[in-house]
């Protein structure tokens, strides 16, 4: 017989009135007593209601402090693993505390209050389902009430709908619809993973919890060893994971609006706190704004994405080093850093403890629907993410796809100048719209100021009219802005008959 344990919540009233809530544990005694008799009643004896003759030796250990009073108003709802009973504590005129239910529920006595009364050893049986509860702590319950209070206010995060969604919406076949509104590689993949993809074997085993197979081939692409890289579904994921295993409830994190607002939303999720310290108006890093904040308020991490999403701008090296010396745990997203044509900073967790880098499959080998990303850690951190994740987190196909496509690097190459190129031109091309203001872009997407004569709102819905797909902000520090990803230059020459015909 195991050793269950159950947990009792007490009311009581304090001499001032105030009801004072309490928690204990109950635990199920290791030698568990088995009886079938009635023991004669005792002066103190503290009694179950049961309606089975086997007994269950229970041992109650009371708060001390918690009966040091002799003002009680008491109830208890009991709850074991087996079924539930109803206790009350009491006042007796000996002024021993004791546990009692009506006489007309019961006439088994099976406790006995002993010493001071602050240990009680309960012999009590299963009790019947039928018999009712009354207890204030259940009365009243809702589905809501388990949720935790700082959820209940969370506002969920609003995801870019996916093509079915849009064409039943806009009245049009998903292939006609130009999508450039989530920043997706119109190109796909190479043809490796759909090979790949095809000859799947075991796709009703288990996938590999440690994805070694994948992190292997990630070792060979970047060039840092994979006891450094950690893969998840999507780099959501690892950003969740981090504040999962770096925050508290009620600590800080420092974030760079306008970005990607995921660092936000998982900040709410995990009950932190977040500072914004705002991007200066070419969108670049207050970097003395940054130090000022942390020497001040003492955040434990700050995101930082480069190219920054929406606007395409790269971190300086030197403002990167700058932040790395102050005490924060430094987490880089670098989910479109292939057409920026920089570096990645993967290599640098090996020197440098408070850095995180962020990598994804979504963009680089365009596998957003199958949801593969990546991140490098120094090892003092990783360790403690390998013991928090989910076992089985990347799938099968995911870590399939994902080394399908690091096989075929000519191909990714290739795909990635292409989207440089025709970025290059889709920017010169908005440049020349009256109502557009355009921004220099190292990523995939270009954000473009929306003139004050032309709201940025309206914009978007006219062109989903036409079926062309950009992106609009709620947030108020791009109320007026919209960003285009990069699509093809069949894609680009749509988008802009339809800008020509707004004007």
């Amino acid at each position: 017989m195991k050793n269950p344990s159950s947990r009792y919540e007490m009311k009581k009233e304090n001499s001032e009135g105030q009801v004072v809530h309490g928690l204990f544990n109950c635990f199920l005694a290791s030698s568990v007593a088995y009886r079938c008799a009635q023991p004669p009643p005792h002066k103190h004896e503290a009694v179950m209601t049961k309606n089975c003759s086997a007994l269950w030796g229970l041992g109650i250990t009371l708060t001390s402090s918690l009966l040091k009073t002799n003002h009680f108003s008491v109830f208890m709802g009991v709850i074991d693993i087996y079924n539930a009973s109803s206790l009350c504590l009491t006042k007796t005129n000996t002024g021993f505390q004791h546990f009692a239910v009506p006489q007309s529920q019961s006439h088994r006595p099976s406790c006995l209050i002993q010493g001071n009364g602050r240990r009680v050893v309960a012999m009590a049986s299963t009790v019947p389902s039928s018999i009712e509860h009354v207890n204030e702590v259940q009365q009243g319950l809702t589905g809501d009430s388990f949720i935790r209070p700082h959820l209940r206010k969370l506002s969920p995060y609003q995801p870019i709908l996916p093509f079915e969604v849009l064409s039943a919406r806009l009245g049009r076949k998903p292939e006609d619809i130009i999508k450039l509104d989530a920043n997706e590689n119109p190109y796909g993949p190479p043809p490796e993973v759909f090979e790949a993809l095809g000859s799947m074997k075991f796709p009703y085993v288990y996938p590999d919890p440690e994805s070694r197979r994948l992190r292997a081939a990630l070792a060979e692409d970047s060039g840092l060893e994979s006891d450094y890289i950690l893969a998840g579904c999507g780099a959501d994921e690892l950003i969740d994971l981090i504040m999962r295993c770096v925050l508290e409830p009620g600590d800080k994190i420092v974030d760079c609006p306008p970005t990607f607002t995921m660092y936000e939303f998982d900040a709410a999720v995990n009950g932190a706190l977040v500072i914004k310290v705002p991007r200066k108006a070419d969108f670049s890093l207050d970097v003395e704004q940054i130090a000022d904040v942390i020497e001040r308020e003492k955040p434990k991490c700050i995101f930082l994405t480069s190219p920054n999403n929406p606007d395409g701008s790269v971190i300086d090296d030197e403002d990167l080093l700058r932040i790395l010396k102050l005490p924060i745990l430094v987490v880089l997203d670098e989910a479109y850093v292939e057409f920026s044509g920089i570096e990645s900073k993967m290599k640098w967790v090996k020197k440098h403890e408070n850095l995180i880098v962020l990598r994804t499959f979504s963009k680089r080998a365009g596998l957003a629907g199958l949801r593969v990303g990546y991140g490098a850690f120094p090892l003092s951190i990783i360790e403690y993410l390998w013991r928090a994740k989910q076992p089985y987190n990347v799938s099968v196909a995911a870590e399939i796809s994902a080394c399908a496509a690091l096989q075929n690097p000519t191909y990714l190459e290739k795909v990635k100048n292409t989207l440089v190129q025709e970025r290059d031109r889709l920017y010169n091309l908005l440049k020349e719209v009256p109502f557009l203001n355009p921004y220099p872009s190292y990523s995939n997407f270009i954000l473009c100021e929306v003139a004050s004569g032309m709201d940025a709102k309206l914009l978007k819905e006219d062109l989903a009219k036409m079926g062309v797909m950009i992106r609009h902000y709620n947030k108020k520090e791009l109320r007026g802005y919209v960003r285009v990803s990069v699509g093809k230059p069949e894609h680009t020459d749509v988008l802009m008959e339809c800008l020509r015909r707004l004007s």
